[in-house]
């Protein structure tokens, strides 16, 4: 498999010259080396697209469930220790965590632009880098006041390579478009002037739980129409999915508005 084998699988799967799109990616079941996927990408995206991929980190946090997952049976003092040691995120150096291979070779890259999120972050390349990246709110994970609003605006496409929609972060946009999302703080720690320090903030509380019954329902909803938007290939040796940004987070804000009211009613009646 070379840069140039995945490039045609790109191109016949709908990536085109100039476009802007949001990966997802798993390099070990496409079967791809991290260098050779990116190639790929950014020879088919052309110097006028851009490439933006999730640079999440979660390893700086004490609100998260895999700090909680850590902690479970520490000490006191264990835990104390722990926390003193965590790493505060700075853009600059601090590794994606849980988000693949491909996201940390663009944010090793010489050029790229991150957003300035403590947890959420963004690592992107290309001609609209700096315009989509710019501006995402220390408050707001993944809503309007994110990259993924500016996504949406942009006219994005949403690349899955060899995983499902379970991990498609634009749907979380969708989370914040629903009438009165539930909220929750947030807690990390991060670099301010050279000097380690706590911050804590309120926002949606972000549930990926019921993704993949969401994107199953969009794929379905897609198929029935007379033009479908959703585009299935081999890339490499593994299935890969490119439909737009927009029409994805347009079905999911109603889906979850259904079926997330749906689903809290049936939980308020069970324990009533």
């Amino acid at each position: 498999m070379t840069p140039s084998s995945l490039a045609r699988d790109l191109v016949a799967l709908g990536l085109r010259p100039g476009a802007t799109v949001l990966v997802h990616a798993s390099l070990r079941r496409v079967g791809a080396a991290d260098g050779d996927m990116l190639a790929a990408l950014l020879d088919g995206l052309g110097p006028e697209g851009t490439l933006v991929v999730p640079a999440f980190t979660a390893g700086n946090s004490d609100s998260s469930p895999a700090y909680r997952d850590r902690v479970q049976g520490l000490t006191e003092p264990q835990v104390a220790a722990l926390k003193s040691e965590m790493p505060p995120f700075d853009p600059a150096s601090t590794p994606s965590e849980g988000v693949g291979r491909l996201a940390e070779a663009v944010r090793r890259t010489a050029g790229r632009v991150r957003s300035a999120h403590p947890q959420t972050s963004f690592a992107a390349l290309g001609a609209r880098a700096g315009e989509l990246l710019a501006g995402h709110a220390e408050d707001c994970h993944l809503g309007e006041r994110s990259p993924l609003r500016g996504l949406y605006e942009a006219g994005a496409q949403i690349l899955l390579l060899g995983v499902g929609f379970e991990v498609c972060s634009a749907f979380h946009l969708a989370e914040y478009r629903v009438p009165d999302p539930p909220r929750r703080t947030y807690r990390c720690v991060v670099l301010r002037d050279d000097v380690r320090r706590w911050i804590a903030y309120e926002d949606v509380d972000l549930d990926d739980s019921d993704f993949g019954a969401l994107g199953a329902a969009f794929e379905k909803d897609d198929a029935a129409r007379p033009d479908p938007v959703v585009r299935g290939g081999r890339v490499g040796d593994s299935h890969a999915r490119l439909f737009p940004f927009g029409p994805a987070v347009d079905f999911a804000t109603a889906w979850l508005t259904g079926n997330r009211s749906l689903a809290s009613s049936r939980t308020r009646h069970k324990t009533a």
